[in-house]
């Protein structure tokens, strides 16, 4: 899989606005968190993860790319947020909960948005339909060799019944 050139402005720009919002958290709650590692590995639709246990963000670079500002500005203190809470509360804390909203709002300044707005065409992997009784479904390519190979079954949500390979 060919990696994503990513412009050294943009990687710039992502670190100024952790250490400013890790600069912010650490004065307001009155604690001395080290920058966590930032990579940009994440793939799919997802624009960010954090892993809390190695203190590491990892950050969509197609993402990051096509929509520069808005995502440093939602993305980072979301991710870092995540962070911030498994650090400050454990685990327990769920992962959209009262804490993270408390973080992102008080203390990062950012409105907590738990899904970003943007338009993922251009990472989107191909989907297989199916059925089941009642609507449509996508399923992406793991899932559905797992269907293929016999090693798992979907049901849907709504209506409960096995979903089945709509064949062409």
């Amino acid at each position: 899989m060919k990696s994503t050139r990513l412009p050294i402005a943009l990687q710039q720009a992502v670190m100024r606005c952790m250490r400013e919002k890790l600069q912010l958290a650490n004065q307001k709650l009155d604690t001395t968190y080290p920058e966590p590692e930032i990579n940009y590995q994440q793939r799919g639709t997802s624009a960010g993860t954090a892993y809390l246990q190695y203190w590491q963000i990892r950050l969509n670079p197609v993402l990051l790319i096509e929509n520069q500002q808005q995502f440093i500005d939602e993305v980072v203190p979301h991710e870092l947020a995540h962070l911030l809470v498994y650090r400050r509360f454990g685990r327990a804390a769920a992962p959209h909960g009262k804490e993270w909203r408390w973080m992102m709002e008080s203390i990062l300044g950012v409105p907590p948005r738990r899904t970003h707005p943007f338009t993922v065409t251009s990472v989107q992997s191909k989907t297989y339909p199916y059925l089941c009784e009642c609507r449509d479904h996508q399923l992406t390519v793991r899932r559905h060799n797992k269907v293929m190979r016999k090693e798992a079954e979907y049901r849907c949500s709504h209506c409960g019944t096995l979903l089945r390979f709509k064949s062409h």
